[in-house]
């Protein structure tokens, strides 16, 4: 099942949950995958080293921040130097907080707003 073959996928949020099972499925139908997410760097290495092994295609793990548009963009800047393109984006990074508005955190709303939306806008101009 190699019908991504060639391709390059980025996902964001990808070190666990619904971002690592997306990056099983563009690794398993031939994609080189871009990880993004937040962890214990040895954990993600062994991640990374994981899907190369099991799917016989290019992972890296890049970093980036989702709430620094500097470092979305250097990631997006060198995974398309690496592959050539991203060809897959899936924007899947994503934080909640949950309070009544009259005590909810402004520094959480900021915190949602960027990663949940603005990371997003990012991403799609950058890759």
């Amino acid at each position: 099942m190699a019908q991504l073959s060639g391709k390059t996928a980025l996902i964001t949020g990808s070190t666990s949950g619904i971002g690592l099972g997306i990056a099983h499925a563009m690794a398993a139908a031939g994609a080189n995958v871009v990880l993004n997410g937040l962890g214990d760097s040895a954990e993600i290495e062994k991640l990374r080293a994981s899907l190369t092994e099991q799917y016989g295609v290019r992972v890296v793990y890049h970093n980036a921040d989702m709430t620094k548009p500097v470092q979305i963009k250097d990631m997006c800047d060198k995974a398309v130097a690496m592959f050539g393109a991203v060809d897959i984006l899936v924007n899947n990074a994503g934080i909640q907080f949950v309070s009544p508005i009259d005590e909810f955190p402004e520094d959480k709303w900021d915190a949602i707003m960027a990663i949940n939306l603005n990371s997003n806008f990012h991403t799609m101009k950058h890759c």
